[in-house]
Order: structure tokens, then C-alpha cells, then sequence
């Protein structure tokens, strides 16, 4: 543990993770006083999806890119010491952390991460330990993935938790897939569908509101999210302003608590 101030391990793919929810929660961290570390599949830089930070969606890019201030962020957080020098997976040390974050993306560079055996067993640790732990879109399903060795089930059973829901999902693949083909679908199976699978009781899975608006740094109440213990999940990147405003309250609850 950082004996000045909380430490966050981020967990990146190798590539195509979603620029907003990563960086608005890197940034709100940061501002608080907080320290943000990295880690990826190899230990190599990561970045994010190139059609969300400048390759963009044509006419429907300004319903689909990333807007600018998260961007501007972005841009920011891979100017960070830390953002060049991440470590790999297997290398994470969780005895010097203090929180664990883990942002989603929708392009498949993403299965770099929710597929990896690593990625999984830290998140394990990371749960099993209380300490707190953020996830938004696809980053629910690495912990819907990985395994409680206690009980050998999912870390996300018996917890109330969202994620990406199969309304946005589909909405997005639907007016993109005549000329993106299956870009928003990750898998087969909906994220929606797989986090669910793994709770104890499909009511576990909480959608919030059927209209979702994006919300902003003025506009928390716009965002939406699901808080259970030490765990903090929410949907999309409309939610991200919401969720660091949230998880950087846990990170330093937890980190005063502790010390």
C-alpha cells in the first residue's frame, strides 16, 4: 500500500477498449490524489478502439465517437509515466494496491483481457480481498468469468450488479451492421446474458432506466450505477462521470479506513 495516498491497478487489453471509460475514471482518480497503474497482456502500452478516438463512424459519428472532453482526456491519460510502463497480467501485485478497475470495450482486441487466465485470477484475488473494485460494459464479464476458488463459481454470485444491457448492445449493432458487420458484438452471446448467467438469480442483474442518457461532470444524475459491498459496476460510457465520481469515493473510503 502507498503509504501517501491509494493506489489503482487498471486492467487494459492489448487494444480496442473504450477511451471514456477508461480515461474519465484515470482522470477523477488522478484529480483526487490518486495513483493510477496499468497492466496489459504483455506489459506493453495499450490503447484504445481507433474508431471511437479519431477513425470515427462516418455521418453516425456524432452519435457513436467518443465525445470531445473524454477524448481530450484520453489524450492525457496516455501521456501518463505510468500509461508507458505497464506491467503484464501476471505480474500484478495486488499487496501494493489498494483498488482494481477495469474498463470494457466492444471491438474484439477486448478478448485480450476478458479471455485472459491472468486477468481473471487478479480479478478473483481483488474480490476475495474486499478491496474496492469498479467495472463498466464488457469489464463485468471478466468478473463474471473468474472464479471464486472457495466456491468455484463466479466472484459475481450472490452480488447485485449491471453491465453493458442487451438494449444497447443490440440498439448499436442494429444501425451499424449492414456496413461494421458484427463490430458491436463482441460474442455471440450478449453481455447482458452471460453477467446474468452467472449471478445467483436473474433479478441480480439490474438495467436501469429503460431511456439512458448520457451523463457529464455537471450531470452525475444522468449516470447509472450498481453498488454492492466493495464492487461498482455500470453500463456504457454514458455512465462514466457517474462511476469515477463513485469509485474514487470507495477507493478513498476504503484507503482511510484501512490506514
Amino acid at each position: 500500500m502507498n503509504e501517501s495516498r491509494p493506489t489503482v491497478v487498471m486492467l487494459l487489453p492489448a487494444a480496442d477498449y473504450d477511451p471514456t471509460e477508461s480515461a474519465v475514471i484515470w482522470d477523477r482518480l488522478i484529480t483526487s490524489g490518486a495513483e493510477v497503474r496499468f497492466a496489459t497482456p504483455d506489459g506493453e502500452p495499450a490503447y484504445a478502439d481507433a474508431r471511437l478516438v479519431d477513425k470515427g463512424f462516418s455521418v453516425l459519428s456524432p452519435v457513436l465517437m467518443t465525445r470531445p472532453e473524454p477524448l481530450r482526456t484520453y489524450q492525457r491519460m496516455v501521456s501518463d509515466p505510468h500509461f508507458a510502463k505497464p506491467c503484464a497480467y501476471e505480474d500484478v501485485d495486488l499487496d501494493s494496491a489498494d483498488g482494481l478497475f477495469i474498463p470494457g470495450g466492444h471491438a474484439k482486441g477486448v478478448r485480450t483481457l476478458l479471455e485472459s487466465s491472468a486477468a481473471q485470477a487478479v480479478a478473483a484475488t481483488a474480490m476475495a480481498r474486499e478491496m474496492p473494485v469498479g467495472a463498466v460494459c464488457h469489464g463485468v464479464l471478466l468478473l463474471a468469468r473468474s472464479i471464486d476458488p472457495a466456491t468455484g463459481r463466479s466472484v459475481l454470485r450472490g452480488r447485485r450488479t449491471t453491465a453493458l444491457t442487451a438494449a444497447l448492445e443490440m440498439g448499436a449493432w442494429a444501425i451499424t451492421r449492414l456496413w461494421l458487420g458484427d463490430y458491436y458484438r463482441t460474442y455471440p452471446t450478449t453481455v447482458q446474458a452471460e453477467v446474468t448467467a452467472a449471478l445467483a438469480a436473474p433479478g441480480d442483474f439490474e438495467p436501469g432506466p429503460r431511456i439512458s442518457l448520457r451523463d457529464s461532470a455537471n450531470h452525475l444524475g444522468r449516470g447509472f450505477t450498481v453498488k454492492d459491498g466493495n464492487y461498482l459496476s455500470a453500463r456504457w460510457p454514458g455512465d462514466c462521470y457517474r462511476l469515477a465520481a463513485d469509485y474514487v469515493d470507495m477507493v478513498w473510503t476504503a484507503y482511510r479506513r484501512s490506514g
